[in-house]
């Protein structure tokens, strides 16, 4: 090994040792890791993973995704929901509709749902409210929503009608970038709604994408300090994918090495959060998740939207989970097998922390 090589192993190994053992990370130190030589990689996650097992043990957590709008009422330029597609034919789950695939998710043996949809204010919090309630007393599963920007108030009610999680990705920090993306939108709403979020006492999840337009690798390092700042529960990274529906498209794709990059930093400085292995992941990548799963993650989200509207949740193109819930659900096992894991059926709170 030269003499060069051998300084920056020397410094890489170092580096990883104090990330790895909980030592702070600077904004310096992230932008380090996310531009590691390729070769050094395989160390990164293998670190990332080392802190999975021992903070979260290692076993993967499965949460039942219901996709029960497909109508948004923003024009984000990356999404295939946005309200200007117009090529998209749009649905809505009745309350019946979504309680019955609560009810199979149940029987499945997961035990939290994720109510997702786009921003659709039809649903409003009288009606989500009363949807919480019927999960609640019908299955007694946990329920995490993820339905965009709501007020205070929206909030509140959607705590003490029993929701106990809420998902809403901050997307990215650079706040140019985000305004060019999500026409209308201010990043301070967003930021504002994730402090509503957290105050009220929700297991809290936020995340960002890797590859959109304009985003360094200095941005990422910004979003990552985010979360850690935002002691979130949750963390939901993946990569930007291209839909052909959208102005973004033709735009290249993130890259997958990167984003899981992004995923084993994110693991080494937020320690114990769940961290889903994306199905945008497995889009880019046959491997993907799995490969997710050996870098820091410790959840997969298979959807049991109904057949007959799951593909027209067409966030972004490639999606893999298809068929059956119950094939899905052997899929994933045998994946998950695969690589010596097991599936872990509980709820899955987060835990108090045992960084150092």
């Amino acid at each position: 090994m030269m003499a060069k090589e051998t300084s920056i192993f020397k410094s890489v190994a170092n580096l990883l040792g104090h990330a790895e053992s909980g030592v702070a990370l600077t904004r310096e130190d992230i932008i380090t890791l996310l531009k590691l030589p390729g070769n050094y990689t395989s160390a990164l996650f293998a670190a990332a993973d080392r802190v999975r097992k021992e903070q979260v043990g290692d076993e993967i957590l499965l949460r039942g995704i219901i996709e029960f709008s497909n109508i948004c009422e923003r024009n984000c330029l990356y999404c295939g929901l946005r309200k200007g597609n117009t090529k998209l034919s749009r649905y809505r789950m009745s309350e019946d509709e979504i309680l019955a695939t609560a009810q199979g998710i149940k029987k499945a043996c997961i035990n939290t749902v994720v109510l997702q949809s786009g921003e659709d204010s039809f649903y409003n919090a009288c009606s989500i409210c009363r949807l919480i309630e019927r999960i609640r007393r019908e299955t007694d599963l946990v329920i995490t929503l993820s339905i965009g920007e709501r007020n205070y108030d929206d909030y509140k009610s959607f705590k003490q009608a029993g929701a106990n999680r809420y998902l809403l990705k901050h997307e990215i920090t650079n706040t140019a970038i985000y305004k060019y993306l999500r026409p209308g939108c201010k990043w301070e709403d967003r930021i504002r709604c994730l402090i509503w979020i957290k105050e009220l006492g929700f297991e809290t999840g936020t995340g960002n994408m890797v590859g959109l337009p304009g985003q360094a690798v200095e941005v990422l390092a910004d979003d990552l300090l985010f979360m850690k700042q935002l002691d979130a529960d949750m963390l939901g990274i993946g990569p930007f994918i291209a839909h052909l529906d959208t102005p973004l498209a033709g735009i290249g794709n993130g890259d997958l090495d990167l984003t899981l990059r992004v995923l084993a930093v994110s693991r080494l400085i937020t320690r114990n959060v769940n961290i889903p292995a994306t199905t945008a992941l497995a889009a880019l990548h046959p491997q993907g998740r799995l490969r997710a799963l050996q870098a820091g993650a410790n959840v997969i989200m298979p959807d049991f939207t109904p057949e007959i509207y799951r593909s027209l949740y067409d966030i972004y193109p490639g999606r893999k989970d298809v068929g059956s819930a119950t094939k899905i659900i052997g899929q994933l096992e045998k994946e998950i097998h695969s690589i010596g894991k097991t599936i872990n059926y509980s709820i899955g709170q987060r835990q108090i922390s045992k960084s150092v």
